[in-house]
C-alpha cells in the first residue's frame, strides 16, 4: 500500500441510491477510493456493482446521493463530463473497432489534428507509443485490432482511456477471457498504474485476484453496502461468505467415476471461420459417458467453430462428429438437440442463448415449446410453461423471482443462470457447456459446478470450455488443451500443473 495516498480522497460516493421503477438497484452504498489505490467491488450476480459503476462513469444519473471527485462534488451528466473529470471505464466486453489499427480505435471522437484539419496520425502513434512503453502496455500502435489476442485487445482499451487523461480507472471483470499468462501481465500494469498515481475501481468475482491485486474490497449484497475490508486482513473464504451470507465451498466435490462408453466421437474435424479460414484444422477427439472433459486453450483456437460444428450453427468442411455412431455432422440444430440428446449452453448468451424480448418463462421453453409438456394441439399451455418457470427459478436461483419479466431486465449472470436452468432441465446425454460461469458470482459458480458434476454422475457426458484454467482443472476428468485447432495433448485432471497446460495452451510442448 505504498502508493496509496490516504490524504487524497480520489472518489467519493455517498448514499447513493439508483432506483428503476419500483426496484432499488443501489440501496444507500457508500464507497470511497484513494489516489494510487486498488479498491476491488465485489457482490453476487444483481447486487447492484455494475449499476453503481455506471452511475459513477454517468451512464446511469443516480436518483439520490451524491458524487464527488478529489474532493470536489460533481454531476457526472453522461460519459463525456466523465471522460473530462479523469475517469475511464473499460467495459467487459469490449468498445473497439476490430478494422481499424489501435491509433484509429483510441483517438475516435479526440482526434489530433494538424494543418486544414488532416488527422495527425503520426504524433497519435507516437503518443499512444510512448504510453504504452510507460505503463508497460506492449501494443503496437499500427496493428489493426481484429489481429490482436484478447488480452492485447484489453490494453488497447487501458490506453484509450490513459490517452484521455483518465486517474480512475474503472475495469469491469477485467480478467474474464485472459490466459493465465496475461492475468499476471494485467497485475503488472496496475502495479505501473498506481504508482504513477492512478486509482483503480475492479469489478470481479474472482477473489485469487482480489486478494493479488486489491488493496481495498467493498462488498455489496442485493443492492446494500455490506461491508469495506483491507484485503490482507481477510481470506477468500471471508470474502465469498460475506458476499453471499453464507459459507461457500471452493474445491468441487466428485467421487471417482468409472468411465463409460463413448458417446461422441470426433474425427479429422475441419471447420472455417467467417474469412474462409479453417478454425478447427483436423481436430480428434473422445468423450465417454460419465465424465467431464474439459477443453482448454487460449481464446480463438477454434473453440467457437468446434462448438458450433458440434450444435449444429455453423457447416463443417471435413471430418466427421458421431453420436453413439451416428454422424451429426451438419444436421440442424433441432435434429441434435432432439434426435441425439445434446444440450448446450453458448458461449454468448445474448447471441446465441436468449431472446431478449421474451420474457424468463418463454425463454425456458424455446427448444421443447413444441412439446406435450407445454402444448395442447395448436396453443402453448401457459399454466404450464409459468409453473415451469416457477420452479425453475428457484431451483437455481434465477433473480428477480419474476418469469414474467423480459429477459433483458436481468443482470448477465441471471441471464446465465437461466440459460443453464434451461439445458440441465432438458435432461439431455452430452452437455456442451461453454464458459458456464461466465459473469457469475462464487455461489452461482459453486451451483453450477455441482450441476455439472451431477450430470457426470448419473452417466451423462459434459464437454466443459472454458478460458477458465482453474475451472477446467478444478471440475474436469480430463483436460484436452487445444492450439491452433488441433487437440495438442490430453491430461488426466488429477495430473494437471497450472504451468504446464498455460505452457501448451500457448503452442509449447508438456
Amino acid at each position: 500500500m505504498n502508493s496509496i495516498d490516504f490524504s487524497h480522497k480520489a472518489v467519493e460516493m455517498v448514499d447513493v441510491v439508483k432506483k428503476f421503477g419500483d426496484f432499488t438497484a443501489n440501496d444507500r452504498i457508500n464507497l470511497t477510493v484513494h489516489k494510487g489505490e486498488v479498491h476491488a467491488l465485489l457482490g453476487e450476480n444483481g447486487a447492484g456493482k455494475t449499476t453503481l459503476m455506471n452511475v459513477l462513469y454517468g451512464l446511469y444519473q443516480p436518483t439520490e446521493g451524491a458524487v464527488r471527485i478529489n474532493g470536489k462534488p460533481l454531476s457526472v451528466k453522461d460519459p463525456n463530463v466523465a471522460i473530462k473529470n479523469g475517469i475511464g471505464m473499460v467495459h467487459q466486453h469490449f468498445m473497439l473497432v476490430e478494422p481499424f489499427t489501435v491509433t484509429q480505435n483510441i483517438i475516435l471522437g479526440n482526434e489530433t489534428t494538424k494543418m486544414l484539419g488532416m488527422i495527425d496520425i503520426k504524433k497519435a502513434e507516437s503518443e499512444i507509443a510512448a504510453l504504452s512503453e510507460r505503463y508497460g502496455l506492449a501494443v503496437d500502435p499500427k496493428a489493426v485490432i481484429q489481429d490482436l489476442s484478447v488480452g492485447a485487445q484489453q490494453r488497447v482499451e487501458i490506453l484509450k482511456t490513459l490517452y484521455r487523461g483518465a486517474q480512475i480507472l474503472i475495469l469491469d471483470e477485467p480478467t474474464a477471457v485472459l490466459t493465465p499468462q496475461e492475468i499476471q501481465e494485467l497485475v503488472g500494469i496496475i502495479h505501473n498504474l498506481t504508482r504513477e498515481g492512478k486509482s483503480i475501481i475492479i469489478i470481479t468475482h474472482k477473489l485469487k485476484e482480489i486478494k493479488q491485486v486489491a488493496d481495498f474490497c467493498t462488498i455489496i449484497r442485493r443492492g446494500k453496502h455490506i461491508d469495506t475490508v483491507e484485503v490482507d486482513q481477510v481470506t477468500e473464504e471471508d470474502l465469498a461468505s460475506k458476499m453471499v451470507g453464507r459459507e461457500v465451498s471452493f474445491k468441487v466435490e466428485k467421487d471417482p467415476q468409472p468411465q463409460g462408453d463413448r458417446i461422441l466421437e470426433i474425427r479429422d474435424l475441419v471447420v472455417e471461420d467467417s474469412r474462409g479460414i479453417p478454425a478447427v484444422n483436423g481436430l480428434n477427439l473422445d468423450l465417454y459417458k460419465g465424465e467431464i472433459l474439459g477443453i482448454a486453450g487460449v481464446d480463438g483456437n477454434g473453440q467457437t467453430e468446434l462448438i458450433e460444428a458440434l450444435t449444429g450453427l455453423r457447416p463443417a468442411k471435413s471430418g466427421q462428429a458421431l453420436v453413439r455412431e451416428k454422424e451429426i455432422t451438419n444436421l440442424t440444430p433441432g435434429k441434435i438437440i432432439q434426435q441425439h440428446g445434446i444440450s448446450h449452453i453458448p458461449e454468448d448468451r445474448q447471441k446465441r442463448g436468449l431472446i431478449f424480448e421474451f420474457d424468463i418463462a418463454e425463454n425456458l421453453i424455446l427448444e421443447n415449446y413444441a412439446t406435450e409438456a407445454f402444448s395442447k394441439g395448436f396453443t402453448l399451455d401457459f399454466k404450464r410453461i409459468y409453473r415451469n418457470a416457477d420452479q425453475l427459478i428457484e431451483k437455481f436461483d434465477i433473480r428477480p423471482q419474476n418469469s414474467k419479466l423480459a429477459a433483458k431486465a436481468l443482470s448477465g449472470g441471471n441471464q446465465q443462470k437461466m440459460i443453464i436452468a434451461r439445458e440441465v432441465a432438458n435432461d439431455p446425454d452430452i452437455l456442451i457447456a461453454a464458459q458456464p460461469t461466465r459473469g457469475l458470482d462464487v455461489g452461482a459458480i459453486e451451483y453450477v459446478h455441482k450441476a455439472l458434476v451431477d450430470q457426470r454422475n448419473q452417466g451423462k457426458a459434459v464437454l466443459l470450455i472454458s478460458f477458465e484454467l482453474d475451472e477446467v482443472i478444478n471440475v474436469s476428468d480430463r483436460i484436452a488443451v487445444i492450439y491452433e485447432g488441433k487437440i495438442v495433448g490430453i491430461i488426466d485432471a488429477h495430473d494437471a500443473d497450472e504451468k504446464e497446460i498455460g505452457l501448451m495452451m500457448a503452442g509449447g510442448t508438456a
